[in-house]
């Protein structure tokens, strides 16, 4: 099978940044215009990695990881304190003007429509600023309204609309002008069931047509599951896995957390009969999620423990008021994988 060209290779990249150590109160806010008590943050460190055309690549770890940094790096907005950057044949920040002509981005639910406008006059705007050929314009207006029906959006102003839509909106004119490589953050938090399938079937079909090149940054692991076929775990700015999405869920996918509240004035009463679910069924962990609070989290490995077993034994044993199941958090992946629940190798992928 012929090898697909990298269109993104990072080499050692690395990104550093001076904070100054500062005092408590007035004394100190004084004393700190004069200081020089520097420490070095590592938010990216050494990060090696190539991703090739066509890719959807979901781009994981914990807040505070490095992503959001490494993207920048990525999109041409930070320069690199260390290392090279390399994407669709540019360096993005030297190269910013004509890099970022053949790039899309979707970064933190920050729309890039104009607020005031209907979307139809959005997209025009967007056609004149990249010069897109009309035929190419309308054949993609097209695919949109096939997809997801996206003309029923045109003619609102896009302060009108929902989340939801107008994540879609976004998306969609992320993908406006053809790029080679678009980049897509949180693009399915805060929205229901039915607007996170839509927009992940536009994702899905548009790569597939077009080849698009797709890097993915979620805390959603359903919408790993849905486009994916590769994951890049990071953590404190490292590389600490680099595989297919199966291997990954084979580790993983099994996990779900099922979160009980406690009934009114019935904490403490959860507390000490919570700890009995370890003795009947196999759970990971069992957890508060604050010192304060009524929600209890209880992780359980469906390859070992039916979690509709445990849901039942819950309702009739425990003060349960509300309950809810959530996949395993990238936070609680993380733990696993220090914990040895996955050895990344010398490239950084799976022993």
């Amino acid at each position: 099978m012929e090898a697909k060209t990298n269109l993104i290779h990072l080499e050692g990249l690395g990104k550093h940044f001076r904070v100054l150590n500062r005092r408590e109160g007035l004394g100190g806010a004084l004393l700190d215009l004069f200081s020089r008590n520097y420490r070095t943050i590592k938010a990216v460190d050494g990060l090696s990695l190539d991703i090739g055309a066509g890719e959807i690549v979901g781009f994981l770890g914990p807040n505070g990881a490095g992503k959001s940094t490494t993207i920048k790096m990525m999109t041409g907005v930070l320069s690199p304190t260390m290392g090279d950057v390399t994407v669709n044949g540019m360096n993005p920040f030297r190269e910013r003007i004509r890099f970022v002509r053949g790039i899309g981005v979707v970064f933190g639910q920050r729309t890039q429509l104009w607020w005031e406008l209907p979307v139809r006059e959005s997209f025009r705007l967007l056609k004149e600023i990249f010069a897109i050929p009309t035929e190419i314009y309308e054949r993609n207006l097209k695919r949109f309204e096939e997809l997801v029906h996206l003309d029923r959006l045109y003619g609102q102003q896009v302060r009108n609309l929902s989340l939801g839509q107008r994540m879609l909106c976004d998306i969609a004119a992320s993908f406006l002008h053809d790029p080679s490589i678009i980049f897509l953050d949180e693009p399915t938090i805060g929205l229901d069931v039915a607007v996170k399938a839509q927009i992940r079937t536009l994702i899905r079909e548009l790569n597939r047509e077009k080849g698009t090149t797709i890097i993915l940054t979620t805390h959603d692991i359903g919408d790993v599951e849905a486009l994916c076929k590769r994951i890049v775990l990071i953590d404190k700015g490292r590389l600490i896995y680099d595989g297919a999405t199966e291997s990954f869920n084979r580790l993983f996918g099994s996990y779900r957390t099922l979160r009980l509240l406690a009934r009114e004035g019935e904490t403490d009463t959860m507390l000490a009969l919570l700890p009995t679910v370890t003795e009947r069924f196999a759970v990971s962990a069992i957890d508060t999620e604050n010192a304060a609070s009524q929600w209890f989290s209880v992780t359980i490995d469906q390859e070992k423990t039916n979690l509709s077993d445990v849901l039942s034994w819950a309702l009739t044993s425990l003060p349960v008021r509300d309950v809810k199941i959530q996949e395993i958090s990238t936070e609680s992946v993380i733990a696993k994988v220090y914990a040895g629940g996955l050895a990344p190798n010398a490239e950084g992928g799976p022993t």
